[in-house]
């Protein structure tokens, strides 16, 4: 079973994340929407990154694993099946 929270968050905020607070390393290595414009961060469940908990930055959504799932799996975050196979071609 999964012990993460994720939080999606606005790209514009990537500078004020502490990444030695939570599960990614740098921005570098962050999930972003398709457009750019958002992307997501996890932690460990039961803490919250103080960048949060102090209001530097406000999560758009906070999620469990299985919901942080479902958001990857739209067409936001991820490319149809079909426009990856065409691209490898």
């Amino acid at each position: 079973m999964n012990k993460k929270t994720y939080a999606i968050l606005k790209l514009a905020d990537i500078g004020l994340i502490d990444f030695s607070q939570v599960a990614q390393s740098s921005a570098s290595t962050v999930r972003k929407s398709l457009d750019n414009s958002q992307f997501v961060i996890k932690w460990q469940d039961g803490y919250e990154p103080t960048f949060i908990s102090d209001g530097k930055v406000t999560p758009l959504q906070v999620l469990s694993h299985s919901e942080c799932l479902e958001l990857m799996a739209t067409s936001d975050w991820s490319e149809p099946l079909e426009e990856k196979v065409e691209a490898k071609k």
